[in-house]
Parts: structure tokens; sequence; C-alpha cells
């Protein structure tokens, strides 16, 4: 019964070290035609990320969005393509790797200050 209980207080203690990534970021990612910059509005429920992104194509919604410890991961589809965004979280940045398909790009996001 002990055992239990030590096990259930470390895995609630491992889930609240999770990355506090609610809000708004902003990124900026050099691409092959220049700079592009995204907003990012996260939304969190456990470990559940939602919310949505905004730039030059308009606003996109989030999904399948995961924040473990200091790594997270979401996706932002259009109706061409899905893009998925994998990295880690420290304070009020992101590292994000940017996939499209076969190709990958490296962003950073920061967390903007109300």
């Amino acid at each position: 019964m002990r055992i239990t209980a030590v096990i259930l207080m470390l895995t609630m203690a491992v889930s609240a070290f999770a990355a506090d990534v609610a809000g708004k970021w902003k990124a900026t990612m050099e691409g092959p035609n220049g700079s592009m910059q995204l907003t990012f509005d996260l939304k969190v429920d456990g470990n559940k990320i939602t919310g949505k992104a905004s730039g030059e194509m308009g606003e996109m919604k989030i999904t399948d969005g995961t924040i473990d410890g200091d790594r997270i991961s979401f996706a932002i589809e259009t109706d061409q393509m899905k893009v998925v965004h994998k990295g880690t979280v420290s304070g009020d940045e992101m590292k994000l790797k940017v996939e499209v398909g076969d190709n990958s790009m490296e962003m950073v996001a920061k967390r903007v200050k109300p």
C-alpha cells in the first residue's frame, strides 16, 4: 500500500513539472522566401494543448498538441497541408523543429508578456 502511494505521488510530481505554455507566443522562422512570423495562442488542459496560430496564411487551428515536461508538440492544419511542430520549452522560449512533409526548418518562439 505504501509503495502505491509513493508511485502515485511521484507521478503527480512529474506531471506538475510540465512547462507552462498557456498564452501567446510570437515566432519567427526563416524560409526560402524570407522571414515569416506566426503568433501562437495556446491553451492547456492537463498535458493537452489546443489553440490557434495566426500569420500570413490567416488563422489556423492547433491540433494534436501535447506537453510532457519540457517537450512540446502540436500541428497546424490547412486545407493543403499539415505542419508539425516539435521541440522544447525553456522559460519564455520554445525551440521548435517545423516539419512539412519531408522538409524541416527551425523556429524560435518567445512568450508575449501581458
